[in-house]
């Protein structure tokens, strides 16, 4: 990421600022960024009178996710462990918050079938981040990092969650979660191979 997005700011103004100079640390920001992503899916699970909720913590979830590695840039506090601890908290979050989104549909259109396309979705989008921790061991930190444009990165599109749900689109967010982020995930599985040492002559 390059740690200056339209989120970052807002990360760093309303969260990392009136943290500075306090004990706060930022794995503790860390689990923050968890327990919300956590609540969010649990709110988007019980079904659609939870939604705009579970969106709305979860766009907390995401501010907090940009807030604790700035916290750690800004006091001195970066650590491979603390990175390695956010990356792990992000695919919990992100793909608990694809699963609940599918149980919580469960009585729409497409029954239980949304069930298993959350969950689909879900394991994808930890398969991204996973992937991207083995490649980040293989190169060195941001090796398996995307282009910003216009001031957001790649990863930002997770605000697409709460934006679809608000806008009453959240099976059309579920079926294209479905479809879009095992594709992502063969990208970057595609990206994880292309950086693997060359085999030794046997």
């Amino acid at each position: 990421m390059s740690h200056d997005t339209w989120i970052h700011r807002v990360a760093r103004v309303t969260v990392v600022k009136p943290l500075i100079h306090t004990a706060v640390t930022p794995n503790q920001v860390t689990t923050a960024r968890l327990l919300t992503g956590i609540a969010a899916a649990a709110a988007l699970a019980i079904g659609p009178e939870w939604q705009n909720l579970g969106a709305a913590v979860f766009v907390l979830s995401v501010v907090l996710d940009r807030a604790d590695g700035d916290l750690a840039r800004l006091t001195g506090r970066t650590s491979a462990s603390g990175h390695r601890y956010d990356m792990i908290a992000d695919a919990v979050s992100n793909a608990l918050v694809l699963i609940g989104l599918g149980v919580g549909l469960r009585d729409g259109g497409y029954g239980l079938l949304s069930v298993s396309m959350g969950f689909m979705a879900g394991v994808s989008v930890a398969a991204i981040l996973w992937l991207v921790m083995r490649i980040e061991e293989l190169k060195g930190a941001r090796a398996a990092e995307l282009p910003s444009v216009a001031g957001f990165d790649a990863d930002d599109a997770v605000l697409l969650i709460p934006v679809f749900i608000w806008f009453g689109q959240a099976e059309g967010l579920l079926v294209a979660a479905f479809y879009i982020a095992p594709l992502v995930a063969a990208l970057f599985f595609a990206m994880y191979r292309k950086k693997l040492p060359p085999s030794e002559p046997q």
